[in-house]
């Protein structure tokens, strides 16, 4: 039986520095001797908690890895799924520091009457080396890791029980593999990618995917991900009101969007889908109503949130891709095959 090696642990430790950051503040790295002192010291479940939780993860057949915003929303809904209802969920996260904070989000509006114990937290080094999952959704960012491909591989070769396991491996990509847009171009899930030799972003996103892929998981690529306080227009108004700092390019750039909720959504409509839907295709995932970079920061100051804010300026001129016009992503195909469609409906109609 394959175990986790070294160099899987250490590539994903180094991956999970960053993995939290789009939803909690950053924590500190820790060598993997002080990574292990840290989980001893910090733990303080009972006996009968632990035995709880060490039948559950005998019983465990479902993994997210990264449970930032996206990660603890895709457990939310889990658990709050009928057609999950049988199943034991567990998350990879990078320390213990922040599990009291993404159980709450986790079981926000999950009966009362479920067990905790359904979701297990653990830190990458936890994880039983001989334990594998029949289906896994891989949702952490490349930042922070030197060989994002590589940790993607890893974890498709120890974690998942593969495609023989009869499950699904979800592989969370970007929409931005395509590129600037000179146009406004439309693009679909056969759409050429940009030159992966011309961008290294770009050119980890196509080797991750390739990974995936050829190694009969599935790929959802994801428009810009947004919720009430995070999001490409919090940050551009912050920016503006803190030092007034200009949006890069023009403000009739097209943007397309998706919250992080329906992002989720997208990711559990794949695992129930299945193998004969999904395995080594790529889906393309947004909510179908793309905003201008002007558009979105209208809509963003229509929220009460964001009261004492005002509009930005936008440097339209100079600097590589100033007048670069967008894409407009086409995931009708997409949404027909998962059977999902986006809770919200725009991003507009969510900031009205």
């Amino acid at each position: 039986m394959l175990i986790l090696s070294n160099l899987f642990r250490s590539s994903l430790f180094l991956f999970f520095i960053t993995t939290t950051t789009s939803a909690f503040a950053p924590s500190p790295s820790f060598s993997r001797p002080h990574l292990q002192s840290l989980q001893m010291s910090s733990s303080s479940s009972s006996p009968s908690e632990a035995a709880a939780e060490a039948k559950s993860e005998e019983e465990s057949d479902l993994a997210v890895v990264g449970v930032g915003v996206l990660g603890a929303d895709l457990c939310q809904q889990l658990l709050a799924s009928s057609e999950f209802s049988g199943r034991t969920i567990t998350g990879v996260t990078k320390t213990k520091s922040r599990h009291d904070l993404i159980r709450n989000i986790a079981f926000r509006h999950v009966e009362i009457s479920e067990s905790p114990s359904r979701l297990i937290l653990e830190t990458l080094d936890e994880v039983p080396k001989d334990q594998k999952f029949k289906d896994v959704v891989f949702c952490a960012p490349p930042s922070g890791v030197e060989d994002y491909p590589a940790a993607v591989e890893d974890a498709m070769t120890n974690l998942w029980e593969g495609p023989d396991g009869g499950g699904v491996f979800v592989f969370t990509s970007s929409g931005g593999i395509y590129g600037n847009g000179k146009d406004g171009e439309t693009v679909n899930e056969s759409s050429p990618t940009a030159d992966p030799d011309a961008n290294p972003r770009i050119g980890r996103l196509v080797k991750a995917e390739q990974i995936c892929l050829n190694n009969g998981g599935c790929v959802l690529r994801l428009a810009g991900l947004y919720n009430l306080d995070r999001g490409a227009h919090n940050y551009w108004l912050k920016q503006w009101k803190q030092n007034k700092k200009e949006i890069m390019g023009s403000p009739d750039c097209i943007i397309n969007l998706l919250h992080y909720e329906d992002a989720a959504a997208s990711c559990l409509y794949a695992l129930k889908a299945g193998p004969w839907t999904v395995s080594k295709r790529t889906f393309l995932i947004s909510d179908g109503n793309p905003l201008t970079q002007k558009g979105i920061c209208e809509s963003a100051l229509k929220s009460k949130h964001y009261a004492d804010f005002e509009m930005p300026s936008f440097a339209a001129e100079g600097g590589e891709g100033a007048s670069d016009k967008g894409k407009i992503y086409d995931g009708t195909w997409s949404n027909e095959q998962l059977q999902w469609k986006p809770k919200y409906v725009s991003f507009d109609d969510y900031m009205s």
